[in-house]
């Protein structure tokens, strides 16, 4: 079999994968010279291999976890990836969640008992919360946003700004007014009601295209530079930019598909596609790199920060970066363009919300914790259309396409997730058993 995949990123290359181990002689498309899409690699001059945002996994992850275990046999998961137990703890100490080493649900229950930085009546809201969902199988009416959700639960605000806020936007990247709540409870579900080690969470250890992207790419043809200008498919084969193929995934981003789709005929299921794709509103978010004089130790390889946009403090979650001792990451969900800003003082603005608040943590007064070393290089990158808006009522598109031998896949597709990783590689490897399931039957 003959076979194109249209796009290298995290869902592109899992079918890639996929149709591999079929026996397929697959092709891949890509635009830029490397591989992995919105989750890649960016080689800065001053900091050497970084990313273009800062990815954090769960254990809930089970088919990206599978997909790094069968390109890198022989090699340990955790070799790849930094593992911490779930632990939320805001930067000054004044918030922290962590979880128990207990079986689940116990360690999550032990978990919000325990937080520090609210009240019991909040630990109480929290639990309750939690326990009246699992008993209602984890769903919330169609139309229904986090917020509703939230506030039919009679969540208070500072919960709601400690821990689900900060929740909300790490996964759905859309503020809670306007994020629907099913996507939200689908993370809820699939992270704290399931095994323990699910709600772990997981720092990649090396670049996000040496995680798992490039050694898929290495499996396959890649035609990296290529900018497809059209995908024509038809009920036999698919051509790419003239080339015919018996099949093909398309697996670039909704406004990319909408752009270059051509078929041959037009029919009421292909409008609705074209529809649904024209459909999809987008998210930014923000990662800025920092490069410090010297190494240091935060509190925690992750940590919240509090925000305070009035004062220039935009930095949500700040991360250590596990590949270099001196690095420091901060990410800003559902992000204005910071591009706009003078850089010089959105970086210092930037460090001097970090110094402050982890100046106040517990730790740093019991042992005379140094501040955060000065900058010496740092790399601002803005993903303007990095998520789509995960907003109540979104009509998402299946795996399989009007034409049978083409199939989607991307985070963007009906997954139920939000546009997270996991999302994508599960739509990749859905959108290749699609299509050798409609190439099978073609040739009965």
């Amino acid at each position: 079999m003959k076979l194109a995949v249209v796009g290298a990123g995290w869902a592109g290359l899992a079918a890639a994968v996929a149709l591999k181990s079929h026996g397929a002689t697959v092709t891949v498309f890509e635009a830029a010279p490397l591989a992995g899409g919105r989750a890649r690699r960016v080689d800065d001059l001053n900091m050497g291999a970084i990313d273009n945002g800062q990815h954090l996994l769960l254990g809930a992850y089970t088919e990206t976890l599978a997909l790094l275990t069968q390109l890198h046999p022989g090699r340990p998961v955790d070799a790849l990836l930094h593992r911490i137990p779930l632990h939320l703890e805001s930067a000054d100490g004044d918030f922290c969640l962590k979880a128990a080493n207990l079986p689940a649900p116990l360690h999550t229950l032990w978990g919000l008992l325990n937080a520090r930085g609210l009240s019991w009546e909040e630990r109480w809201q929290a639990i309750r919360m939690v326990a009246l969902l699992k008993r209602q199988r984890w769903q919330a009416p169609a139309m229904l946003s986090v917020a509703q959700l939230l506030e039919q639960h009679q969540q208070s605000a500072r919960l709601c700004r400690r821990l689900w806020i900060p929740i909300c936007l790490a996964c759905l990247n859309t503020s809670t007014e306007q994020a629907c709540a099913q996507l939200f409870l689908n993370v809820l579900r699939d992270s704290l009601d399931a095994p323990r080690h699910h709600s772990d969470m997981l720092i990649p250890s090396v670049d996000l295209t040496a995680l798992w992207p490039q050694a898929a790419a290495d499996t396959v043809t890649m035609r990296y530079r290529h900018i497809v200008r059209e995908i024509c498919p038809t009920a036999t084969s698919v051509s790419i930019d003239g080339e015919a193929f018996e099949g093909c995934v398309l697996a670039t981003p909704p406004y990319a598909c909408a752009r270059i789709l051509k078929p041959s005929d037009s029919s009421k299921a292909s409008d609705t596609l074209l529809a649904q794709l024209g459909a999809f509103q987008y998210r930014s978010i923000a990662t800025l790199t920092l490069q410090l004089e010297a190494a240091w130790d935060p509190p925690q390889s992750i940590l919240l920060l509090n925000e305070d946009p009035a004062r220039g403090r935009f930095g949500q979650w700040a991360f250590k970066r596990p590949q270099a001792s001196d690095q420091m990451c901060v990410v800003m969900s559902d992000a204005a363009d910071y591009l706009k800003l003078e850089r010089v003082s959105f970086v210092d603005c930037i460090a001097a919300q970090i110094r402050e608040q982890v100046q106040r943590h517990p730790t740093a007064r019991r042992s005379a914790r140094p501040p955060m070393p000065a900058i010496r290089a740092h790399r601002l990158i803005v993903e303007k259309r990095a998520t789509f808006a995960a907003v109540p009522g979104l009509q998402r598109p299946s795996n399989q396409s009007p034409w049978p031998h083409l199939s989607l896949a991307g985070d963007w597709t009906d997954t139920g997730y939000p546009a997270v990783l996991e999302g994508a590689v599960r739509s990749g490897k859905q959108a290749a058993r699609t299509l050798i399931e409609a190439l099978h039957r073609s040739n009965d």
